[in-house]
């Protein structure tokens, strides 16, 4: 379009031109920011973990110490993932319904650290 000016009649074509030249800086723009990172996978400290899941610091760092918990150690400092630990939470759920007779006979044998005295085995 050239600097001619706009008249009245010439409204409708001058705003159809300005919309065109928008939308093409809006892809322009668009096409030259950064790739965003998932948000979700973010390297978070200690003090944000704890705030994430609702624990303790010094209950953090047994979980990581025991393996309990997905962390990575750089020197003398703990890192975490955000879409890990919340992952971690939602593994921890639990069952919404009842376990059978047979399921409940294996956990508690699980949880068992020996034989029972009587000799009987299930």
């Amino acid at each position: 379009m050239t600097k001619e000016p706009i008249t009245f009649d010439k409204l409708p074509q001058a705003v159809s031109y300005l919309t065109e030249q928008v939308e093409k800086i809006y892809q322009l723009v668009e096409t030259l920011q950064p790739q965003r990172l998932d948000h979700q996978h973010q390297l978070i400290d200690i003090d944000k973990a704890s705030i994430l899941i609702q624990k303790s610091k010094p209950t953090i760092y047994r979980l990581a110490r025991t393996g309990l918990i997905p962390a990575y150690k750089r020197g003398k400092k703990l890192y975490f993932y955000e879409d890990e630990l919340l992952k971690w939470i939602e593994a921890g759920k639990k069952q919404s319904q009842p376990l059978s007779y047979q399921e409940q006979s294996a956990q508690i044998l699980k949880g068992m650290k020996r034989k029972p005295r009587n000799g009987v085995n299930i």
